[in-house]
C-alpha cells in the first residue's frame, strides 16, 4: 500500500456526495404536497349551484287571496309533464345555474329527472312501485367522460299514476335528480 490517506479521502468523498445526493433527491420530492381536500372544491360549488336552484324553483311566491299558499313552478312542472313544461324547466333552471355577474355565462350542463312510488307498496300495481323514467329536462346526454354531481330535492306535488290507469292523482312524495357537469 502505498498511499492509504488517499484511498480514504476518496471513499469519504464519495459517500458525502452520496448523502447529499439522497438529500436533494428528498427535499425536491417533499415539497410538493398535495391535499385532497382541495380537489373536491368544485364539486362542492356545483352541488351548491344546483342545491340553490332547485330550492329557488321550488319557492312559492304568492298567496291566493283566501291566503293559501299557491305552487312553486317546479311543482307546476311536475304535475303537468308536457314538453311546453320541459322547455320551461331547462330554461329556468339553466338561467339559474349559468348566472353570472359577468357577461359571459357559465358552462354548467345537465339531466335532470323526478322519481315517486306509484300507488301503494303494500300491492304494487304490474309489480314495479317506482317510476324513474319521467325526464324533467336537459341541456345535453351525458356521453360518458363529464365528472357530474348529483343533486335532489324532495318536492309535494300532485302526480298520479301514468295515462291509462285507474289510479287518481294525489299528492306525493317527488324526488328530483339533477346530475350537473362543466364543459
Amino acid at each position: 500500500m502505498v498511499n492509504t490517506d488517499g484511498q480514504l479521502y476518496t471513499i469519504e468523498g464519495f459517500a458525502a456526495s452520496l448523502i447529499l445526493l439522497l438529500t436533494a433527491y428528498l427535499v425536491v420530492n417533499s415539497t410538493s404536497v398535495y391535499t385532497p381536500g382541495d380537489a373536491h372544491i368544485s364539486d362542492m360549488q356545483l352541488e351548491t349551484i344546483g342545491s340553490d336552484a332547485l330550492n329557488m324553483m321550488n319557492y312559492v311566491a304568492n298567496t291566493s287571496p283566501d291566503g293559501k299558499l299557491g305552487k312553486s313552478p317546479l311543482q307546476e312542472i311536475i304535475e303537468v309533464p308536457d314538453s311546453a313544461n320541459q322547455t320551461r324547466f331547462v330554461e329556468m333552471f339553466d338561467n339559474i345555474t349559468n348566472n353570472r355577474t359577468s357577461t359571459s355565462r357559465d358552462r354548467i350542463q345537465f339531466m335532470a329527472n323526478y322519481s315517486y312510488v306509484r300507488g301503494s307498496l303494500a300491492s304494487p300495481p304490474s309489480g314495479n312501485p317506482v317510476n324513474t323514467t319521467t325526464l324533467l329536462g336537459m341541456t345535453r346526454s351525458l356521453s360518458g367522460g363529464e365528472h357530474a354531481v348529483r343533486v335532489t330535492k324532495w318536492v309535494i306535488a300532485d302526480v298520479g299514476n301514468p295515462p291509462g290507469t285507474s289510479a287518481s292523482i294525489r299528492k306525493r312524495a317527488v324526488l328530483v335528480e339533477v346530475l350537473l357537469w362543466r364543459d
